[in-house]
């Protein structure tokens, strides 16, 4: 079994601590609000990531990325979100104020929009069809990768929602507000261009 795992817990690691869409946002609202008010934004990620693995080990998600109508409505909704961000974070205020306009992403927010992220589906994918244990219960194999699989996706999400909370302390001058703005809006942009190549 450990033969399995391990392989299993590897792939999770490098694909989540990897930057990509989710890390980009949390890295920016652990910036502009803290780490403790994107805490339902980690979660939701990781839990919407674990409905997908769930779906993609039944074999649901290689149907979707079969089919090239919905795979290109997924890439068009995840890149429109994204550039949707970019323009939002062009302007990034820190915003201390909890009672203030800007508001973290919801939990609910945060686990549909795996839906539309296209490296989660093919995380997902890719996970389901290299690494599923074999066992005799197909639930009891798809429950242990899913467990394996979010037990590694929430600590590595986390830390990029710390790494905005800390960068936040050093963000003081607005000289280095406007430059952090300008290089997260440029990796933003990135990666919905990158979802198309």
């Amino acid at each position: 079994m450990i033969e399995t795992l391990f392989p299993l817990a590897l792939f999770a690691f490098v694909s989540s601590i990897t930057p990509g869409p989710n890390n980009i946002m949390l890295t920016s609202s652990g910036i502009m609000f803290g780490f403790n008010r994107t805490v339902p934004h980690m979660l939701g990620v990781t839990f919407g990531f674990g409905v997908m693995l769930v779906l993609c080990a039944a074999g649901i998600g290689s149907l979707i990325l079969a089919l090239p109508s919905i795979h290109v409505i997924l890439k068009t909704l995840g890149s429109g979100y994204l550039l949707y961000l970019a323009w939002k974070l062009r302007k990034m205020t820190f915003n201390a104020d909890p009672k203030g306009d800007n508001k973290p992403m919801t939990f609910m927010a945060a686990s549909l929009f795996q839906f539309a992220n296209p490296k989660a589906w093919i995380m997902a994918v890719t996970s389901a069809s290299a690494f599923l244990p074999q066992m005799e219960s197909i639930w009891l194999s798809i429950s242990l990768y899913c467990l394996v699989f979010c037990a590694i996706n929430l600590p590595c999400v986390s830390v990029w929602a710390g790494a905005g909370s800390v960068l936040r302390r050093y963000l003081a001058q607005a000289l280095w507000q406007r430059v952090f703005c300008a290089v997260m809006v440029l990796l933003t942009v990135y990666s919905a261009v990158s979802i198309w190549l």
